[in-house]
């Protein structure tokens, strides 16, 4: 007899570790993972945010902990990830969500700004995955790894988007995502990315204001941006049983716009 599906998605008993959890599409992955069952270790940059974000799940039950921790700094997330395993013991599933972006044309790009959004998008993606997965995943023969990618990495930019360092860091993770994947299956853990479209936040907001809300729905054949719960299916399906065959993918969550790209 197979698995009924709800037990496939029941993350009963399982701890998730979500960087960038404090808001937007890290919380609303976060919650997610919780509202499966998940116990959640959040993290990001700033405290007062994360400390809001984790006291608003405790008030629907949820099993939460929060460190805060500058996640371009290696040292940061050396300590994150003793912190986290001390904590829980074991990590199942981890959600690599922090990031940044940073505008300009190509040909005039900062090299400091090329250097934080390739550190914090890419480097820091790298060192925890491999911090948790060696501490962890690997010797326990399991583990989930969500990376949240972009569609913004499937292809290159429209005029007046500018913005190559991010463009660039999430093709990177998604060539992350393929390597680790096949590296790391042997030891019972997928690897797999989200590759999110327009979805409004902090992040995104100066892109929605310099565009506009017509423009960016009119570019997808759904005719709508990313909603608050667009992601949550999607990260429980790789964190999940349910994904357990599926290994090495990026899932566009992007209402369409990548299948007309080119």
């Amino acid at each position: 007899m197979s698995t009924p599906l709800h037990t496939l998605f029941d993350l009963t008993g399982r701890h998730a570790l979500v960087t960038g959890g404090s808001r937007g599409l890290g919380l609303q992955m976060a919650e997610a993972l919780a509202e499966a069952g998940a116990s959640l270790v959040l993290t990001a940059r700033k405290s007062t945010e994360l400390e809001a974000a984790a006291a608003r799940l405790r008030e629907r039950g949820f099993i939460v902990d929060c460190h805060a921790a500058d996640a371009s700094d290696p040292q940061a997330i050396e300590r994150l990830a003793a912190w986290a395993l001390e904590k829980r013991g074991h990590i199942d599933i981890l959600v690599n969500n922090a990031g940044a972006a940073w505008g300009a044309p190509a040909e005039d790009h900062p090299l400091d700004a090329w250097d934080k959004v390739l550190n914090l998008n890419v480097r820091s993606v790298f060192l925890l995955s491999q911090l948790i997965a060696k501490r962890s995943m690997i010797p326990r023969r399991s583990g989930r790894i969500v990376m949240i990618a972009s569609i913004a990495g499937l292809g290159g930019n429209p005029k007046g988007h500018d913005t190559v360092a991010y463009n660039t860091s999430k093709a990177a993770v998604i060539g992350l995502t393929r390597t680790l994947a096949g590296e790391w299956g042997e030891f019972g853990i997928t690897v797999n990315a989200l590759a999110p479209g327009w979805f409004p936040s902090k992040m995104t907001r100066g892109t929605f204001d310099k565009l506009g809300l017509e423009r960016l729905t009119a570019a997808a054949p759904l005719g709508r941006v990313g909603d608050d719960d667009d992601l949550k299916g999607a990260v429980v399906l790789f964190a999940s049983d349910a994904g357990k065959h599926i290994t090495g993918q990026v899932l566009a969550v992007d209402g369409g716009v990548s299948a007309i790209l080119g």
